[in-house]
This record gives structure tokens, C-alpha cells and sequence, in this order.
């Protein structure tokens, strides 16, 4: 035995012998000095700083960390930090820092940093290939993403993938233009009708880092407003980022800012560009020559330079939740931006999500908002079902259209378009007992009964046909239409009134504009089209079907559903009238008849305080395999004041149905567990779900389980 090996002895006393082994291995570690960096093929390497750090693009937890290869001396010019490489991965053909061989092939990496050494005294396998030297990867957004990936218990290398986009070759080619000098501070404009509006302007245009949350007027006017606070950023001589819901906010605001600034001062980023115009627009922004960026929810890691604002419209909206691992929101997103940067930050909507009424609750933002009288001067007028019309009208409460609604069809379409929300898309109807609304459900598969125009009932999820149905909860045989679809309606209403075009906008067809024609269009939630002049009137229909989910946002979200078409309605004082049809002592029907989106979200802010509900709680979701996720559940080492909510059982997923990440697969059945902490231990979660999960894929486990950090459907 060794010197060594007694002192290693003599120092671990009565160690077991697999304990010894690895002390005497640590011991002869730490004696052995480094070797140089070398390939394992002695290839010449560079003279200076002959280390390349890489991440792989491997989105795995359990290989969440760099790799060291070695820089070949060919190689050394365009082997610089940010740029893209690609190297060998598999065993034999590099170490992992620490010495341990993994095995495959070439693959794909960003090298992050040049060194003069590595932690491992072997060999290190060369780059092999420098894809571009272009650098695309800079300290700021690769200190974003991985702020990212803890924040939400994922890997870099999947949020590389969401804020990189693929190269374009000929994109890269082609020069970008040069950039254009800072334009004017604009005038407030109207910002000036709130009642911070044109100081929040003020500062930015000084140079300024202002916080707000910020309840638009109804209008179409926000997206000029938004304009207004890109131009006085890029006044300050600093670059801009908003982040919108889709395209069609999209094209809003790029017309705003072309209005207000011309051409050539902002960059547009969607997917609906295709690759090689996106990845150029792109690089125009990471190469400095476009300050100013707007774009849907891919937008929210744009590499700007110098930001000095990011803005998000209507944080509520489900388009602003990743649907890629890890499933980010581009709220959160734009607030690490904001405090990692110190930069501006602007968070926009006619509504008010309970996240924003927490920023101005807790002091890290101001509030934006108008007088009374402004809101009641910008505002349509708000109808409901009352005691009144229900005296007259003992149906109203129960019909799905009431003598209300028809009455301001009528009075509207003598003066313009008039718009109908629907909750749902399509024609065929799901099913209900029309005594006690219970849901009519299959008796194989218990999904969801459909009936088609006068044919017999029909399971939605396995097809079979329901021909003697009766209700299990009070013995009834007759049926009511429980939601019915766009189409359906657009077909009713077009049978009562005969003389007037019928339109409709939904998933398969969204309408842009309308004209301010007379007209009935009929939508989706957020496929209403902006009409010229704005519309006559509005119609909220089948309000019982949104505020009846089972969820802790249902009531936020008609509100704020609600609230998005009665916006595009013609002021109260030039006529305009929207009628929801919805119990009126609800909350939010309340708030909607007051246009009080800010007051209903800070009652339920207060409301969910009191039962730890989030925002004010931080939640993971863990669903999975009941006997994967109890081992999930048993393996993870939480922290000591999280609380395990479940598992309980989740719904199984219709056969040939698109599923969402963590939901189970067609005809499967999965469990979920929600994991709760107080404010200020959500970092310690996801720490901890994530080494957890990160150990279950190292050692192989089969079936899947699903991480979630903040999911936005609880229940």
C-alpha cells in the first residue's frame, strides 16, 4: 500500500471498504496535477485559451451542465463565445468535466466560454465543426435563460431552443442595415388621459426605469399608446420590447410604430414569417441595427441591446404560456428581464389578471388607470337580465337569448354591426338533462354526448351512438343544448333576421376588420374583428358556460373575455349597448356593468391570500403514472414547509385528441399532486423537483412523469 493510500487509511477510521475506495480516489486526484489540455488524438490546439466550455443541445436534467472540449489551433479564429459548434458526444470520444465517458455522436452546442484550462487532467475531445461565426449567444440572454430554467425547474437547453432560433444561412450572409439615430420624444398623445400616463412617458424618454401596470380605456387606442412608449425608449436612446397575444395584435401595433416612427426602426418576430425572414429579423436585433421589437410570446427573449422597456398586452390571454418545455410565461419571462436588466417594465390590458393587481399591491409596480369619468365617458353601456325584465319575461333567466337581447339586436343593427361571443366554436352542441342541467355522458367511456342537427345522440370521445339515455342524477329523459357552437348560432340568428348578413370568425376563420355596415358577426373568445367605427352592440352569450368551469381562474377569465369584445363597442354616450346574458349578482358580471376589471382583481387577490392559493403561494403540478409518481413523490426531498395537495385522479384524454404536455395519453389513466410553498420558497421547489427529476431520468425510469412550476389550470 501507498504512502498515500495509509494517510487515506489513518483518516477514514472505520470506513466501509466502497467509502475507502473512493477516499483513496480523491486523494490520488488531488495529488496528480493537471495535465494540459490535449485532444485524445493529439491534434495542435490553440495557443491561447485552448478550452472550449460547450452546452450540448441534450434538454435532459441529468446532463443540465457544460462540457470541456478542447479548441483545435484550425479552429481557434472563429471558436468564439456565443457562436454555434458541434462536437462529439459519446463514449470514447470525449470526458465529461470530471472524467465519467457518455456515448453517441455528433451534436449540436453553443460554446459559452474560452479557458485556459479544464477541471479534467485527461484528454478532451477537439470542437469538430464551427457551424457559424456568427455569435448568436450572448452573457445577457444566456444569464436569462438559465434564470429561466430554474425559475421553472427545466434544462438551458430547452430554453436555448425557445430563445435561439434556428440558423438561416443565407440569412446570416446578408448584411444587416445600419442602425438609424434616435427619434424624437413623442408627446403623450392619449396618455394624457391617464392619470400617470404622460409622467410614465416623461420618464422614459429621460431615461428612466418606470413600473406599471396599466388598464387601458376601451378602444383600439392601445396599440397607439404602445407606440407612444416604444418611441420615447428608443428617444432615450435605449431599445423596446412588447410581447402581444397573436398576430393580429401583431400587425396592430407594427402599424402603430410604422405610423409613429417609419420604417426601419423595429423589428416584427413570428412564427408566421417563416425561418429565413425571422432569422434575419433577428439578427438585425442582435447585431444592434433594430432597437425596437414587438411579437408574439417567441419574442419575450429577442436579444435587444441596451433595453430600457419591455412591455406585455394582456398578460391573461393562454397564447403567453409556453406550451414547450418548461413551459414558461412570458409575464414571468419579461419581469426577469426587468429586474436582471433594470430596465422598464409595462404590463398592458383592458383587464386586470390577479398576478398584475399583486405587482401594485406589493409596491414593484405603479398603477395606471383613468378617472371614473373617463371610463365612463370610453365605456358602453352594460345590460343584464334584472328583476324587471324577468318580470316581464318569467323565461328570461333560462332562455339563452332573452327579450333584452333580441331587443338590442334590433336597436343596434339600425346603426351598425353587432357582435354575439359565443364560448365554443363549431355547430354540434353538448348535452344536458334539461331539468337538472346534469351533463349527458356515455355510458362506456363517459365522455360527452353530441347531437347532430335531428340524429341520434353520439359520444364525442368513442363515437358509440346513445339511443335510451335518461339521467343518472334525477331520472329525466329530456335534452337541452348545454353549449352551442358559432356556426349553430350564426344559423339561428340568420333564420331571425333574414335581411341581414350573418358572419363568423373562430379558429378555422378569424376575421381581421369588418365593416360598419350593419351586420351580425358572430365569435369565439378572442376572435372578435375590430369593425370600422366600432360595433352598434354586443351580445355575451351562454355566460353559465364560462363562469361554470371548474377552475380557479374561471371567473378572471369571462371577465376578462367579456371585457375584450365590450371594448370594441361604440361608447355609451354614441349609442352602444352590451348585454350579457349571466346571473347578474355574479362578481364578475358585476364588475363588467361597473367596468371595474382592477377592483375584482384585487378582491380575489385578497380571497385567495386567505387560502393560499397562487399567485400569493408558489405551485408545482407533478402528474404521471399513479405508481411513477408515488415513487416521484417519495424520492423528492422538498422543502419543509411544502404541502402535498392530492394525488388525485385527472380526466382521461379522448382517443385521437391532441394532448397538452402532462396530460395523459388516450385512454390512460394519470394522477396529479399539487406542491405548495409560502412566498419566497419557490426557488427551494423547483430546486428540489428538479434535482428529483433530474435523478429518475439518470437512472433510466420509463414512464413518464410531468413537471410543471405555476400551471395555469389547478382546478
Amino acid at each position: 500500500m501507498s504512502s498515500e493510500d495509509e494517510q487515506a487509511d489513518r483518516g477514514a477510521g472505520d470506513a466501509p471498504p466502497e467509502q475507502l475506495a473512493l477516499i483513496r480516489e480523491s486523494v490520488r486526484r488531488a495529488k496528480t496535477p493537471r495535465a494540459k489540455p490535449r485532444t485524445w488524438r493529439g491534434a495542435a490546439l490553440a495557443k491561447d485559451l485552448p478550452v472550449a466550455r460547450v452546452l450540448v443541445d441534450k434538454g435532459v436534467l441529468h446532463l443540465d451542465r457544460y462540457f470541456d472540449y478542447a479548441v483545435p489551433e484550425e479552429l481557434d479564429a472563429d471558436a468564439q463565445p456565443g457562436v454555434r459548434v458541434r462536437v462529439r458526444f459519446g463514449a470514447g470520444r470525449h470526458k465529461v468535466r470530471g472524467g465519467r465517458r457518455e456515448g453517441g455522436g455528433l451534436i449540436d452546442g453553443f460554446l459559452v466560454a474560452r479557458l485556459p484550462e479544464s477541471d479534467y487532467s485527461g484528454p478532451l475531445a477537439a470542437l469538430a465543426q464551427v457551424v457559424s461565426p456568427e455569435p448568436v449567444l450572448g452573457d445577457e440572454l444566456l444569464g436569462l435563460a438559465r434564470a429561466v430554467a430554474d425559475r421553472y425547474a427545466g434544462s438551458l437547453a430547452d430554453v436555448l431552443q425557445l430563445a435561439v432560433p434556428p440558423r438561416n444561412a443565407g440569412a446570416e450572409r446578408r448584411p444587416s442595415p445600419a442602425p438609424l439615430p434616435p427619434p424624437p420624444a413623442p408627446d403623450a398623445g392619449p396618455w394624457a388621459r391617464y392619470e400617470r400616463g404622460a409622467a410614465f412617458l416623461q420618464s422614459l424618454s429621460a431615461g428612466g426605469a418606470p413600473r406599471a401596470v396599466w388598464n387601458a380605456l376601451p378602444g383600439p387606442e392601445w396599440s397607439d399608446e404602445v407606440a407612444r412608449a416604444v418611441a420615447a425608449t428608443l428617444a432615450s436612446g435605449r431599445g423596446a420590447l412588447v410581447v402581444v397575444p397573436d398576430g393580429r395584435a401583431v400587425a396592430r401595433v407594427d402599424a402603430a410604430l410604422s405610423t409613429l416612427l417609419g420604417e426601419g426602426r423595429h423589428a416584427v418576430l413570428t412564427a408566421d414569417a417563416g425561418p429565413g425572414k425571422r432569422y434575419a429579423q433577428w439578427l438585425a436585433v442582435r447585431r444592434g441595427a433594430v432597437r425596437a421589437v414587438v411579437g408574439t410570446r417567441a419574442a419575450m427573449f429577442a436579444p435587444v441591446q441596451d433595453l430600457g422597456l419591455v412591455a406585455l398586452w394582456d398578460d391573461g390571454d393562454d397564447s403567453h404560456s409556453e406550451q414547450h418545455a418548461p413551459q414558461p410565461h412570458a409575464r414571468e419571462v419579461l419581469l426577469l428581464r426587468a429586474a436582471q436588466d433594470g430596465c422598464g417594465f409595462l404590463l398592458g390590458g383592458w383587464s386586470c389578471t390577479v398576478e398584475a393587481a399583486q405587482l401594485v399591491e406589493t409596491g414593484w409596480a405603479r398603477p395606471l388607470v383613468a378617472t371614473r369619468e373617463q371610463v365612463r365617458a370610453a365605456a358602453p353601456l352594460v345590460r343584464t337580465v334584472s328583476d324587471q325584465d324577468l318580470a316581464r319575461d318569467e323565461a328570461a333567466r333560462a332562455a339563452r337569448l332573452p327579450t333584452l337581447a333580441w331587443q338590442a339586436v334590433r336597436e343596434g343593427l339600425r346603426g351598425g354591426p353587432v357582435l354575439v361571443q359565443v364560448p365554443r366554436r363549431g355547430y354540434v352542441p353538448r348535452m344536458a338533462c334539461a331539468a337538472c342541467r346534469a351533463s349527458a355522458r356515455c355510458r362506456h367511456c363517459a365522455g360527452p354526448l353530441e347531437a347532430r342537427d335531428a340524429a341520434a345522440l353520439r359520444c364525442g370521445w368513442c363515437g358509440r351512438e346513445e339511443g335510451g339515455w335518461h339521467c343518472p342524477e334525477c331520472g329525466g329523459f329530456r335534452l337541452r343544448a348545454q353549449v352551442v357552437g358559432a356556426r349553430r348560432t350564426a344559423e339561428e340568428l340568420g333564420r331571425a333576421f333574414p335581411a341581414v348578413p350573418v358572419r363568423t370568425s373562430g379558429r378555422e376563420h378569424v376575421l381581421d376588420t369588418v365593416p360598419g355596415t350593419p351586420a351580425l358577426i358572430v365569435s369565439t373568445p378572442g376572435a372578435e374583428p375590430v369593425a370600422e367605427g366600432g360595433y352598434a352592440a354586443a351580445l355575451l352569450l351562454d355566460g353559465w358556460a364560462m363562469l361554470g368551469r371548474p377552475d380557479l381562474r374561471a371567473g378572471e377569465d369571462a371577465l376578462r373575455r367579456w371585457i375584450a369584445a365590450s371594448s370594441l363597442v361604440r361608447p355609451h354616450g354614441s349609442g352602444g349597448t352590451v348585454v350579457v346574458v349571466a346571473e347578474p349578482t355574479l362578481r364578475p358580471v358585476q364588475a363588467l356593468v361597473r367596468w371595474d376589471p382592477v377592483g375584482h382583481a384585487v378582491r380575489e387577490l385578497g380571497e385567495r391570500a386567505e387560502l393560499g392559493f397562487p399567485p400569493v403561494s408558489r405551485m408545482a403540478s407533478v402528474s404521471g403514472p399513479p405508481p411513477a409518481l408515488a415513487a416521484f413523490l417519495d424520492a423528492v426531498e422538498l422543502p419543509p414547509e411544502a404541502e402535498v395537495l392530492g394525488p388525485v385522479p385527472l380526466p382521461v384524454t379522448a382517443a385521437g385528441r391532441q394532448r397538452r404536455p402532462g396530460a395523459p395519453p388516450p385512454g390512460e389513466q394519470w394522477d396529479r399532486a399539487l406542491v405548495r410553498v409560502p412566498p419566497g420558497s419557490g426557488a427551494a421547489l423547483a430546486a428540489a423537483l428538479k434535482a428529483a427529476q433530474a435523478a429518475r431520468m439518470a437512472r433510466g425510469g420509463a414512464e413518464p412523469v410531468w413537471v410543471r412550476i405555476d400551471p395555469p389550470d389547478i382546478g
